[in-house]
């Protein structure tokens, strides 16, 4: 199947009613949920359907597919999984942060689960292990630490004088507030570097900025939350703040660079989620048991720096990090 029919026929499955036709009712249906909005997230789920394609399940003709999205409102997520286990879906996908996995679990023991997260789906009591799942929850996951190191490391080979480095955190009240931050800690360590962390508190960016002028920060990591990314809103005001204060930034993320961030390093989500679809929900369709797919990591990952931004630091990059990136955007 051509990729623009593809679409073509995702962007029919997005607008479906509840309420299905009667041919529709008797397709099996997957379900997905997201803790974020459905706007930034479309290349992904794209990715996805093309990847359950490839087992044989084509969106509209012999699956249909169900989306609950929070818009980052976690409380949400309880009633909007109970409406997915309700319709009896085949499968629930979910995607964004442990939240939506948590909440997924808690409300099912029997219906396939596969997760989407960044960090140890063990630590938070999603799997008994990545080898062996157990139960109905598998998935996919970019460990948080080897992550966070290579991001640190790359960016600090653009502003290697740096000795200080701030880092963008949610609040602590997020669930994965802790291990990122010890992650982050550890790997400015690991690098010589101090690291100053800067919690948003009630989405006050500007007080963790002016906290970061404060205490001397010449660089800033932003940290993996769906919160900053995942919301334009959110993202934009990162963006805005950093250009004004000149801070030479690394971001958890593309979306930042293709609207003026410096730089990201981050898993590639599309073959990320074309993975989920293609080795997961393809294969559970087919009769497998989450139990047996084992927890798997991604394998491709893309370097992004925008040489505009770079410039308007007064920035030089280096030829090796050029010749490293995967996309240089002038």
């Amino acid at each position: 199947m051509r990729r623009r029919e593809f679409i073509g026929l995702l962007g029919g499955a997005a607008a479906w009613p509840i309420a299905a036709s009667a041919q529709q009712s008797a397709m099996r249906v997957i379900g997905f949920l997201g803790l974020g909005s459905p706007g930034p997230k479309s290349p992904r789920v794209t990715a996805l359907l093309e990847g359950v394609a490839e087992a044989g399940y084509v969106a509209g003709q012999n699956v249909a597919i169900e989306f609950r999205w929070a818009n980052f409102q976690a409380s949400l997520l309880p009633r909007l999984v109970a409406e997915l286990v309700g319709r009896q879906v085949a499968v629930i996908v979910t995607e964004g942060s442990p939240y939506a996995a948590l909440a997924a679990k808690a409300a099912t023991s029997t219906i396939p689960i596969v997760f989407e997260i960044t960090g140890d789906p063990v630590k938070y009591g999603l799997v008994a292990g990545l080898n062996r799942p157990g139960a109905n929850v598998t998935g996919m996951t970019s460990l948080a630490a080897e992550l966070v190191t290579k991001r640190l490391n790359l960016l600090l080979e653009l502003v290697p004088q740096v000795t200080k480095v701030g880092y963008l955190s949610g609040p602590s009240a997020s669930p994965v507030f802790e291990s990122q931050r010890d992650e982050m800690l550890a790997a400015g360590r690991a690098l010589g570097r101090q690291i100053i962390v800067l919690e948003v508190r009630r989405l006050d960016f500007e007080a963790a900025f002016a906290t970061a002028v404060e205490q001397g920060a010449g660089a800033l990591m932003v940290g993996t939350y769906t919160l900053f990314g995942g919301d334009r809103r959110n993202r934009d005001k990162i963006l805005e703040l950093t250009a004004h204060h000149k801070i030479p930034a690394m971001y958890a993320g593309r979306g930042y660079v293709d609207n003026g961030g410096l730089m990201s390093y981050d898993t590639d989500l599309q073959a990320l989620f074309h993975q989920v679809g293609a080795h997961y929900v393809g294969r559970i369709l087919n009769g497998a048991k989450p139990a047996d797919l084992p927890v798997q990591q991604p394998t491709k990952f893309e370097l992004v720096i925008n040489l505009k931004t770079a410039n308007a630091l007064g920035l030089t990059v280096p030829p090796i990090l050029l010749a490293t990136a995967d996309e240089v955007i002038e």
